[in-house]
């Protein structure tokens, strides 16, 4: 890893600030539900068989979706930054009867955690890019970590919705408008709540660090980067309720009410790496 001191430093306390999360996630009831129930439809489609393909899920943090991809026959590993998740996602693991290898590194040190083995697919997604300070050195660990031909595969939350706070101040509405930053460029937003979004209060939960990527920065390094994205899907659905005027569709997902403008949630993204030159 080669990020300069003060982000490392800020990576630091993000990986503390998962630490003191961890339990009380494993604990909570957000994350009492099937691990399929955390993918989208359209993620198999995209995907393909998984059987004897080798997977790599990059900020796995408890594994609740990990697990899917060795039910659905890969060989499947799960790295993260914070120990604590992992010995929780080795518990569920155990539980649901699947084979799992888990590894406890920085996203950047990955191609190292795993002795410099490649993959046919990288899997990331719903709320790991905002953790990433430097996306282009994140695309060329990828890289690294991918057979020849590979496929990163990412499923995130859509900038947009990064950029959507509900307004909730006396006398105004409750409609949507723009709060926050959609494109990248401002460094680090410090977030100092001591409530986790399962509504858990941590004790002691000290400020941690997110980065805002834009879909264009998104799919620009990857390009620059060797990787040729072949599919970017735009989804209306999220599969928790982010405001409270979401309603729930019959597979259990939220989306904004019929009267509300159609707008992305989440996006999902699949770029292959290139294939060995033919000599």
């Amino acid at each position: 890893m080669t990020l300069d001191a003060q982000t490392q430093q800020m990576v630091a306390a993000n990986e503390a600030d998962w630490n003191a999360r961890a339990p009380l996630h494993a604990a909570s009831d957000f994350y009492d539900r099937p691990a399929e129930f955390w993918f989208a439809d359209y993620e198999w489609e995209d995907l393909g068989p998984l059987a004897s393909r080798d997977v790599l899920h990059l900020q796995c943090h408890l594994g609740t979706e990990t697990i899917e991809f060795a039910r659905r026959g890969a060989r499947t590993s799960g790295l993260d930054l914070s120990e604590k998740s992992l010995e929780a996602a080795r518990e569920i693991a155990t539980a649901a009867g699947v084979e799992v290898e888990y590894l406890h590194a920085n996203v950047y040190d990955a191609a190292r955690a795993v002795e410099g083995r490649q993959f046919d697919v990288v899997y990331t997604g719903k709320g790991a890019l905002c953790y990433l300070p430097d996306l282009r050195q994140w695309a060329e660990v990828v890289q690294e970590l991918l057979k020849p031909g590979g496929v990163l595969y990412v499923v995130e939350f859509h900038p947009l919705l990064n950029a959507l706070r509900e307004v909730s101040l006396p006398g105004e509405s409750d409609e949507l408008v723009l709060r926050a930053d959609y494109l990248e460029g401002r460094g680090p937003i410090a977030h100092d709540s001591t409530v986790t979004y399962t509504g858990d209060e941590v004790p002691g939960r000290q400020t941690s660090y997110e980065w805002r990527h834009g879909l264009g920065e998104i799919v620009s390094t990857l390009a620059g980067t060797g990787f040729q994205v072949t599919t970017l899907r735009e989804s209306e659905v999220l599969p928790w309720p982010r405001w409270p005027s979401m309603q729930q569709t019959p597979e259990g997902w939220w989306r904004l009410p019929d009267e509300a403008p159609r707008i992305p949630l989440l996006f999902a993204l699949k770029a292959q790496k290139a294939q060995k030159a033919v000599r």
